[in-house]
């Protein structure tokens, strides 16, 4: 009998910490609804029902547990009641049930359903009953097949959802114009270099105007005549001079011409 007391108060006390952690987890968890609604996420009411759902499931690992005896087998019976308020119990019971009187021993030690509730079982029992098993096979099916197709609707869904997720951006620009525009830009690559006859572009020392420069082949003589002549001249005679030796050659200076007119405008 000892043993048996011992191993129900034991339950008792498992089962009240398993149900002081529940209360406490939804108290938290409506206070966050009633008072930080404006700055609570999907995520967090989530990891919230995460942790009702695995204090309840707990919760009944403790109930079903084989050392736990079969609370419905207890019986509980009022020894005292009393109108007057009870401090002890008022402080048992966090300011719920501030006396233990006739009117609330009904309430809090019934057993069964409210007698509305039950009334309305006994009537859906008796329906039940009354329905045969061949239309009660035909709305079962029916039932299957509508949970079937709003499962299949929400997979449908959820699939959607995630290719339209994992699928690319639509571009929005032309790669072959952006690196068009890179080389412009950084290269001079198929920019026009030319420029009306009355306007002068700066240049440095030791190369030809870039008016000159883009005469093309009739104006290569041009350069000689129009270009830097105090540092061409002397470059284009020693290259003739060098060359003077060998007959039948003509003169280098076209090819020193050109050699200046293809150095960039860019590259400086």
């Amino acid at each position: 009998m000892q043993r048996e007391e011992k191993q129900l108060e034991a339950s008792l006390d498992a089962l009240l910490s398993q149900v002081a952690d529940l209360k406490n987890s939804l108290g938290g968890f409506i206070y966050k609804l009633e008072n930080e609604y404006d700055r609570l996420t999907w995520p967090s009411v989530l990891d919230s029902f995460a942790l009702l759902s695995g204090q309840l499931n707990t919760l009944n690992k403790v109930l079903k547990h084989e050392k736990t005896p079969l609370f419905r087998n207890q019986v509980i019976i009022p020894l005292v009641l009393s109108p007057d308020r009870d401090e002890d119990l008022m402080r048992q019971t966090e300011g719920r049930v501030p006396v233990f009187s006739h009117e609330v021993v009904p309430d809090h030690l019934r057993t069964k359903p409210d007698p509305e509730v039950e009334e309305q079982e006994k009537q859906l029992t008796t329906d039940a009953a009354r329905i045969g098993a061949d239309a009660a096979q035909k709305q079962i099916q029916s039932l299957n097949k509508m949970c079937s197709n709003l499962l299949e609707k929400i997979s449908k869904e959820e699939r959607e959802s995630e290719s339209g997720g994992l699928r690319p951006n639509k571009q929005t620009f032309n790669p072959a114009d952006t690196n068009a525009l890179v080389a412009a830009v950084a290269f001079g690559k198929g920019l026009s270099n030319w420029r009306p006859s009355g306007s002068s572009g700066p240049s440095q020392p030791g190369q030809p105007g870039a008016g000159t420069i883009l005469a093309g082949a009739s104006g290569l003589q041009q350069v000689q005549m129009t270009g830097a002549p105090s540092q061409q001249q002397p470059m284009l005679s020693g290259v003739q001079m060098a060359q003077a030796g060998q007959p039948g050659k003509m003169p280098s200076g076209i090819k020193t011409n050109i050699k200046s007119a293809s150095m960039h405008p860019y590259q400086r």
